[in-house]
Parts: C-alpha cells; structure tokens; sequence
C-alpha cells in the first residue's frame, strides 16, 4: 500500500508540473491535464492516504470523552501547565 501512495503521488506531481508546462503552449490541453491530476490526488491518492494513516487506530481514543477530559485534566496537573 505504502508504495502505491507514493507512486501515485510522484505521478500527480509529474502531471501537475506537465499541465503548467504545456499550459504554456495549449492552455486548453495544460489546464485539461491539470484538472485531471486534481482529480486524481483529490478522488483516489487522498481517500488511500486515509485509509492507510487510520486503518489500525482506534477513534474512540481521539474522541472527547468524559474519560479522555479526565486524563487531559491529570496530565496536566503532573506537568503543572
């Protein structure tokens, strides 16, 4: 999974900069295959990156809980912030 984020995200960055270069020549073409590498890095390399980061985390530890406001409350007093 790792390696298909990451090459998918050096083919948006090279899409990207051949949109701005051929923009320069066809701006119809540029701003075509930009809009489409957006796309792509919005629909598809951005949804994996998700599911990559969160798929073995627990989102009851991230929640504000009455128990969680307790541990905040504790941690803080030990520091004295």
């Amino acid at each position: 999974m790792k390696y298909i984020i990451s090459i998918l995200f050096i083919t948006v960055l090279i899409g990207l900069a051949a949109g701005f270069y051929l923009k320069t020549e066809d701006e119809a073409t540029g701003n075509l295959i930009i809009g489409l590498t957006l796309m792509v890095g919005f629909f598809i390399l951005m949804p994996l990156f998700i599911y990559h980061r969160w798929r073995n985390r627990n989102v009851k530890e991230y929640m504000l809980t009455k128990e969680n406001i307790n541990k905040m409350r504790d941690y803080q007093k030990d520091k004295k912030i």
